[in-house]
């Protein structure tokens, strides 16, 4: 049984939504951290419902913020725990998307992930996984999982946006490049950008990437 997530929702600005972006907060975060990227965005995107998921469990570091999954090296949770709370979370996360799809009246296609660090490993894991592709997928200073088993396991490619900063300390900056490659060999159309002299965050010029991204792929 799948564990149902708490949300916040902007609505569309313009009162007619037709696109739907789902934001995926980092370790030890919570929903709240990221659904103020809407104010930026919704005046380029005024027929998006923005929405920003809590994680299903609570952080093993921080008891009052959630996470996706643990890990290892911040929490002393073994590799088996990791994977099978991520395979968990990933479950739990296609039913949010289900539902809240649902309840707007829109199709997967109209639906975009933008996840930060541990959000953006959840959004890349679980794009491709889908029976039918979202519009696309923005991963900021995250990884891909497993890379090893995408192109196997993949049923959809999406188009991706990766965006990491140099000067990241927490998800080393050589991820970007790791997922960029395996995303390439197993067919996905893939972007790049990397914020100068950022470390473990989004900076103006990685959310503007982002906006156009969006813009050029949501519907309305």
């Amino acid at each position: 049984m799948t564990r149902e997530l708490n949300f916040g929702r902007v609505a569309a600005q313009s009162g007619q939504a037709k696109s739907l972006v789902v934001f995926l907060h980092g370790y030890g975060a919570d929903g709240a951290d990221l659904l103020g990227l809407a104010d930026p965005l919704a005046p380029h995107l005024p027929d998006t419902v923005f929405m920003a998921a809590d994680a299903p469990s609570p952080c093993a570091g921080n008891p009052f913020c959630r996470q996706w999954f643990p890990i290892p090296r911040f929490d002393g949770s073994t590799e088996v725990e990791a994977a099978v709370e991520m395979n968990r979370a990933a479950e739990d996360l296609s039913a949010f998307l289900d539902q809240r799809l649902a309840e707007e009246g829109l199709s997967l296609a109209a639906l975009a992930l933008v996840g930060f660090s541990q959000g953006a490993m959840m959004s890349l894991h679980v794009a491709p996984r889908r029976a039918q592709a979202m519009a696309g997928v923005v991963a900021i200073s995250g990884k891909l999982m497993r890379p090893q088993v995408l192109a196997q396991e993949a049923k959809v490619k999406p188009p991706v946006m990766l965006i990491h900063g140099d000067r990241d300390d927490v998800v080393p900056f050589h991820e970007m490049q790791a997922a960029g490659n395996a995303l390439v060999a197993a067919g996905f159309e893939t972007f790049g950008h990397v914020m100068q002299g950022t470390g473990h965050g989004i900076a103006p010029d990685g959310l503007g990437v982002t906006m156009q991204f969006l813009k050029e792929r949501l519907p309305g």
